[in-house]
């Protein structure tokens, strides 16, 4: 995880042994209308922040297989994933027993062709469209909202 060392990488963050941090993926899911680029974002289950739908490593899945596996869960994505991420962000992942673990989040970008109505977590989520611009001021993590904002799609499909 030679990225941490980057300027743009919160301090706190450089100075854990890397051995501790532990690695999720995410999709950032997107669609394309009228020539301007909407991300989607849906909410934490307990703090309600947006944010992009992500999870842990699944055995017998490649990491771009895992964050669209992620999407069509938490927000009920039918789409396509790129098997290159688009870049890393690094945040405090809250758990269940109110412990937080450093991560660092691999992003995937999914073209999002459908949304389902029903999927497993609907009625613990909220899920909204917006504009690059709009998404990035959403989320709370910084490295994440400049990977929002320079994200251009022309050319992966």
């Amino acid at each position: 995880m030679s990225f941490l060392n980057r300027t743009s990488t919160p301090r706190e963050f450089r100075k854990l042994d890397e051995s501790s941090i532990r690695e999720q993926y995410a999709a950032l899911c997107y669609r394309v209308v009228n020539d301007k680029i909407r991300i989607l974002l849906i909410t934490s289950r307990g703090t309600k922040r947006w944010i992009v739908p992500k999870g842990w490593p699944m055995a017998g899945k490649h990491p771009h297989e895992a964050a669209l596996t992620e999407a069509a869960e938490e927000a009920g994505v039918i789409g396509r994933v790129q098997k290159d991420p688009i870049g890393h962000y690094t945040y405090f992942k809250l758990l269940d027993d109110g412990h937080q673990i450093p991560c660092v989040g691999t992003l995937f970008p999914v073209h999002v062709r459908l949304l389902r109505a029903e999927y497993p977590e609907a009625n613990e989520r909220d899920r909204k469209w917006f504009s690059r611009k709009k998404a990035a001021k959403k989320v709370d993590e910084p490295e994440l909202a400049a990977l929002i904002r320079t994200f251009d799609p022309r050319g992966l499909d």
